[in-house]
Order: C-alpha cells, then structure tokens, then sequence
C-alpha cells in the first residue's frame, strides 16, 4: 500500500496530464473532512459515473449530509475516473481513493453504490476492481469493505446479485443509520490503526444481521430454481433471518431537506441547489416506475421549503435552484410555493426550475411567475400523440388541452416548445407514431401564429422499456427492427430549421432493457461483458455493444428472451421477493385495464386499493401528513389531512 507522501507525489504527477483535474482533488465548498484517526465508523459513498455527473445527484447529498450528522461516523465520496484518468492510475498504482481524505476506498469500512439507472452496472464493477476489491461478494473477506448499494435500479436487484453484499431497496434516511449501528455491533466497536482492518469479526454473521433490517436484502440468502422454459419457478430464502419478501423501506414523513450542498469547483451538468417538494405521485402512469415505487404521496409545508431553499442559496451561493418532485403541479399548496419563492428571491437574479408540471395553462401561469428571461424553453410530456394510446398508458389528455397549453406558451413569449414522447408503448401501431409528427406540426403552427418564424419544436423520442413493479412489466420491448421503422417515420416527418429530434439508439434501449429486466443468470454476462471492455455504457461515445451480445453468447444465453417475449399472467418475474407494496394482482389487474384503454382515477380523485397504505400499516408505523383515503386503513387519531394518495 502506498504511504501518504507517496500517493500524493504520484496523484500530483498524473492531474497534469488528464481533463479536468478538478474532478479529482475534493476541497469543495461544504464538503466534510474529519479526522480519520478520531472516527469509528468510514463510509464512501459512490457514484460509478463521472463526477460532473454525481456530485449534484440528489440522493448522494442527503445521505453525504445525515452521517456526517454523526459524532461516531464519516462520509466521504469518489465517483468514475473517465477513462484517462483511470489509465494513468492503474499505471501509477494508484487505487481508486476518496475526494475529502484521499484514503483509499479499501480502507473504508462500508462502501455504499448509488444505482439511479441499470446502465452503471459495469462502471461498478470497474470501479471494486480499481479500488483492489474482490468484485464478488463471497471471495470477500473481513478485511474487504461491506459493499452496499441502492437506488431505483435495485428494485431488481438480480443482474448485481453475485457483486453487492447487500442492497438497500427504498428509501435510505432511516436505514442508512441501521446498517451503520449493525457494522458497528458485529465488528465489536474495534477501531483501525492506520489503514489496517480488524479481522476478528465474522463476515457472515454480519451479513446475517443485515438481513434482519426491514428493506435490506442479501443476495447470497436466498436460492433461486427455473423451470424447463428457462423462467423461474421459485425464490426462496436459505436461513431463518431472511424474510421471504423483502419490503421496501419508507420514511412516512420526509425529514428536513438538506442545505449544505457541495459546491463544485468545476462546470458540471447541473451546478445548482435542490429542494424535494414532495415524493410519489398520484398520476398512476403505467409505464412509470417511479411513480409506482415512491408511493405514497408525502409533501412538505411551504415555510420548510422556502426556510430550505433559502438555508441552501445562503449556504453555496448558487445561482440556480430547482424545486423537484415527480408531478410538481400537484403538489397541494403550489401556487403559495411559487408565490413565496418570488418574493423571497425576487431580487437575487435566482434562476427557478419547477420540473414536471401538468400540460395545462395553470402550468404556464405558474412558469411565468418564476421565468427566468434568459431562458427560452418550455417541457411538455404527453408521451404519446393520440388519445387512444394515452388512455391506454393512463396519462389521457385531450388533443386540444395540450395545443392551448402550447398556445399559452408561446403567447407569453417562449420560443421553443420541448415535447417528450416514447414509442414503443404496448398496442402502438405506425399511425400512433405518425401522429407524433402531427402533433409536433399543430403545436409549431401554434406557435407560428404568435412567432412567426422564431417559433421551434423539440421532439425528444425515447423507446419504452416496461420496468419492474409497473402495470407493464408483463408486455415486451420493441425489435430493433420495429423501433428503427419508428424512428425513420419520424425522421422523414419532422424536417426543417423549425424542428428538432431526438431518439435513443436502438442498441441502447435493448441494453437497458436487458439489464431492467435481468435474472440472476445475467450477473455472468454483466462480468463477461465487464471483463470484454464495457463500461461508461451510458455514454454513446463508450458503448461497445458487441462486447454484449457476446457476453450473451458466452453465457448460452438468449438476450431476446429478456426483451423480446410477453410474460405470462402467472409468471414469476426475478424480482418476484423484492416488494415496493404495491399489490401484484393490483399491477395485473391495471395492464388488463389498458388493454380495453381504460383509465384509472388519479389517487385524489379517489383509491384504488393498490395495497401501499395496508401494507406499511401493518408494520404500525403512522404517517403524518397523508390523507387516509384508503378504505382497507382508519386514518389515526389528529392525522392532519391534506391530499396525498397512493394506496
């Protein structure tokens, strides 16, 4: 192992010779360093992308922030060289390290990977490999880090099974601090010297109590068989400790939002504050993992967000914020957020993003208060082009809701209108995506009429891929063949200066789709394609697809039979033990429902019965703060009603 005066001659050395050094050398405003001699418990926490990328994810921050909270334990980060620092460190010797104390991640007791999406799952690998670490969980010994991870890619855990000693599945404010008191207790309160670990405790047994922790599920506990056909015939755990359904985890009321962000030294992709308005949605979009995942709905006050949003400008200077949440139009009290944040900012030149708004002037009215004049964009995101098809993804707007709503938009002088769409959704036919084409015309000529020849359409196309714990996640993904035939339609329909396109390669949506969709068999092909070269598969620039379907034939393994086949009703999906509350049968009843484009009500307008509120009831945790619509649940006593949904 390097000696301090070592590592930091040689780190010195190579920043000279790489693209943005800053991503490499910590210090930044409101990062925490401790001493490392005087504290029991080390954490990193890791992003496996770039850290132009990681260091404003929002999760990471919160997570960074409440165990730095604690007198017993630190926090600190690293994220993914790109790929000319990673040469130059593999060549100097140099392991994968962390930003605040330049300690390498070996040295850490609790490695925690935050996984949003499925495409960083061979950036992980690489990362364990250039941190010195047995990329597999059962060749790790008590001198190896306990390596975690979480996030919504690990609602399907399978694909990571064989390298992550333990996911967190949910929400991590609570559980963190449980995991935490677990490595604690099982390694007997032992402190390091230097950078050597103790090795008398049992990894195993610390494993074992992981297991015992609501939401925390450890792979190597539970056993998996498959019928002839190749699908799985059952899921089952190996030892008393391990629950047969691993329930996700649930704060029941949001905890103050962070404020003390880390301010970047360098430009990266979003350099501002966020405050979470709330979490969930009520829509019940089908195709919409996140919002069937983050139910039920849960909103904070307005005086702690303006309080929040306030703290956090004061505390990093930062010239942008953004109020997020999944449907931020329906968050009860928004014109009276949107008010007060006018007022309190007025003067500040502070640039204000409320993302995901409805498609309705409301909207727009709600926009105009907080626009910046510098910026000349305005999202909408009908996802599909014809009523039919929206009734049958339950996101149903009317033709003309959304050309007034544009007409709005360019009536108070936006220029360019962005529309998001997906083809691919289950029963989409040519026509469907031709009216793609069509609606992006009305819309231009709409904005044509207030314009003239200043006004643009952006068409964002992605392809839909049917996620676990979804409505859809019995349905297939397009071919290449029928997605490619798509996007052609949509590239000879939408020509011209005024309009823009944009569209997600065919190879990239199969990937996802793959690794979304995974069981346990498709840990060796990630390894494989892992060991083929891939990584940064997110990047256009990096993808190596022959590395994967080369993986998949080193396996002996169809990659169609991942993307390209319908589920059976009774079919038992690879993460048929991992829970997010929502009922099965609730799931299967609603794709049923699409198939005759029948909508379901909004969970304000009345509920469903999809099972969250009953489940988590049953656990005797009360939730403060949410409207007890749910008929199988009594609201408790001096519960404050306000409208949230979700089960």
């Amino acid at each position: 192992m390097l000696s301090p005066s070592e590592f930091e001659s040689r780190l010195e050395r190579i920043l000279l010779k790489v693209q943005k050094p800053g991503r490499y050398v910590g210090g930044e405003l409101n990062a925490v360093v401790k001493d490392w001699d005087a504290i029991e418990t080390k954490v990193a926490f890791i992003f496996p992308d770039i850290y132009d990328i990681g260091i404003s994810n929002l999760g990471l921050q919160i997570l960074y922030d409440l165990v730095n909270q604690r007198p017993d334990a630190l926090a600190e980060r690293s994220y993914a060289p790109w790929v000319d620092m990673e040469a130059l460190m593999r060549s100097e010797g140099i392991p994968l390290y962390s930003l605040e104390s330049k300690h390498p991640l070996a040295a850490f007791d609790i490695l925690g990977f935050s996984l949003p999406y499925e495409t960083l799952y061979t950036n992980t690998l690489n990362l364990l490999d250039l941190a010195g670490i047995p990329l597999r969980s059962v060749e790790r010994t008590a001198s190896d880090p306990l390596v975690i991870a979480g996030g919504h890619a690990c609602f399907n855990p399978e694909p990571m099974h064989a390298f992550i000693d333990a996911f967190v599945i949910g929400e991590g404010e609570e559980v963190i601090h449980e995991i935490i008191d677990v490595v604690k207790k099982v390694k007997g309160q032992k402190s390091k010297v230097g950078n050597v670990r103790p090795l008398t405790f049992d990894r195993t047994a610390l494993l074992r109590e992981l297991s015992k922790i609501p939401g925390v599920y450890v792979p190597r506990f539970y056993d998996v068989t498959y019928l002839e056909d190749g699908t799985i015939a059952a899921i089952t755990p190996n030892i008393p400790e391990a629950p047969k359904t691993i329930l996700m985890r649930m704060v029941p009321e949001l905890p103050p939002p962070t404020t003390r962000f880390l301010v970047s030294n360098i430009v990266v992709v979003h350099n501002r504050v966020s405050v979470e308005v709330m979490r969930g949605c009520t829509r019940g979009c089908r195709f919409c993992q996140a919002g069937m995942i983050t139910r039920p709905v849960r909103e904070r006050s307005v005086e702690e967000i303006v309080q929040a949003a306030e703290e956090a400008v004061n505390l990093t200077g930062a010239e942008e914020l953004a109020l997020l949440s999944l449907s931020s139009s329906d968050y009860t009290d928004v014109l009276e957020l949107v008010t007060r944040i006018g007022e309190k900012f007025g003067d500040k030149h502070l640039t204000v993003s409320l993302p995901s708004l409805r498609i309705d002037t409301v909207s727009v009215a709600l926009m105009e208060k907080l626009k910046d004049r510098r910026s000349g964009g305005f999202t909408l995101a009908p996802e599909a082009a014809t009523e039919r098809m929206r009734r049958i993804i339950n996101k149903f707007i009317p033709d003309q809701q959304l050309l007034e709503t544009a007409r709005a938009i360019y009536a108070r002088g936006w220029t360019n209108i962005k529309l998001y769409f997906m083809i691919g959704h289950p029963s989409e036919t040519l026509e469907d995506v031709q009216a793609i084409a069509d609606l992006c015309k009305r819309v231009l000529a709409e904005g044509r009429k207030a314009l003239g020849g200043k006004a643009r359409v952006h068409a964002g196309v992605s392809t839909f891929i049917p996620k676990p714990h979804t409505p859809f996640q019995w349905v297939s993904v397009d071919t290449v063949e029928q997605i490619k035939a798509k996007q052609e339609l949509l590239m000879r329909e939408l020509r011209g200066s005024a309009f823009k396109l944009s569209w997600t390669q065919p190879e990239d949506t199969l990937l996802e789709g793959w690794l979304a969709r995974g069981d346990r068999r498709m840990a060796e092909v990630v390894y494989a394609a892992w060991k083929n070269g891939t990584k940064f598969d997110a990047w256009q620039d990096q993808r190596n697809f022959e590395a994967w379907t080369s993986a998949f034939a080193a396996q002996k393994l169809d990659p169609a039979f991942y993307t390209h086949r319908p589920r059976r009703s009774d079919e038992v999906f690879p993460w048929e033990h991992i829970s997010a509350a929502v009922r099965k049968k609730y799931l299967y009843a609603d794709y049923r429902r699409s198939l005759e484009g029948e909508i379901r009500l909004d969970c304000r307008e009345g509920c469903d019965a999809c099972g969250v509120l009953p489940t988590f009831a049953a656990t005797r945790r009360e939730f403060p703060g949410i409207y007890w619509k749910c008929p199988e649940v009594k609201s408790p006593a001096g519960g404050k009603q306000i409208a949230a949904g979700g089960g």
